[in-house]
C-alpha cells in the first residue's frame, strides 16, 4: 500500500465512473475507495517532499503538448485478479510521460517498463467467479465513450488522493 506523500500523475475521466460503479456493486473492496476512474501516467510519480518547482513546471508543459481527447473505452483485459479497460489513445502521454521521468519506474517495475494506458476497475478479484462476474458487468457497459481533457497531479494524504493542481490538455496554465 502507498504511504502519504505518495503522489501520481493521472488523467481523471469522469465519464468512465460507470465502469467502477459495476465493479464495487459485485464487490466494493474490488474498487479502491476514494480513487476515480482514470489512467496513470506515472505512479508512483516524485514523492511530495521531493517534488519541485520545475517537476510541476514540465508536468503542465508536457499535458499542454497533447490536445484533449475523445475516448472509446471499449477493450477489457483480465489478468490475475486484474479489470482494466484499455485505453490506447493515451499511450502516447503515458510514454511521454515516462521519457520525461526515465529514473521514475511505473508501478515500481511491475508491469514492465512501457505499461499500457489503463483505467483500472477492479483489483484483488481472486474468486475465478468475482472476475468473471465483474468482467461481465464492465464488459456489458462497454464501448464507453470517455473525454479526457486534464492532467492532474495528485498526492496521497491521510484522508486519501487529493489533487496538487490540474493542467488541461493542450492549453496552459491549470489550477
Amino acid at each position: 500500500m502507498p504511504e502519504p506523500g505518495t503522489t501520481a500523475v493521472v488523467i481523471v475521466l469522469p465519464d468512465a465512473a460507470p465502469l467502477l460503479d459495476a465493479a464495487r456493486r459485485i464487490d466494493p473492496a474490488l474498487v479502491r475507495h476514494g480513487v476515480p476512474a482514470h489512467v496513470s501516467l506515472l505512479y508512483p510519480f516524485v514523492p511530495e517532499s521531493a517534488l519541485t518547482g520545475q517537476d510541476e513546471k514540465d508536468v503542465r508543459s508536457l499535458a499542454a503538448n497533447f490536445p484533449a481527447a475523445d475516448l472509446l473505452l471499449e477493450e477489457l483485459v483480465t489478468e490475475s485478479g486484474f479489470v482494466a479497460v484499455t485505453v490506447a489513445e493515451l499511450q502516447p502521454i503515458v510514454d511521454a510521460f515516462g521519457a520525461q521521468w526515465p529514473w521514475v519506474r511505473p508501478y515500481k517495475g511491475r508491469f514492465g517498463a512501457r505499461p499500457a494506458a489503463h483505467v483500472t476497475v477492479a483489483m484483488g478479484a481472486d474468486d475465478p467467479t468475482a472476475s468473471a462476474h465483474v468482467r461481465a458487468a464492465v464488459g456489458s457497459l462497454l464501448p464507453l465513450r470517455a473525454r479526457a481533457g486534464a492532467v492532474q497531479l495528485v498526492v496521497l494524504t491521510e484522508e486519501g488522493w487529493r489533487p496538487r493542481f490540474t493542467a488541461p490538455l493542450g492549453g496552459a496554465g491549470g489550477r
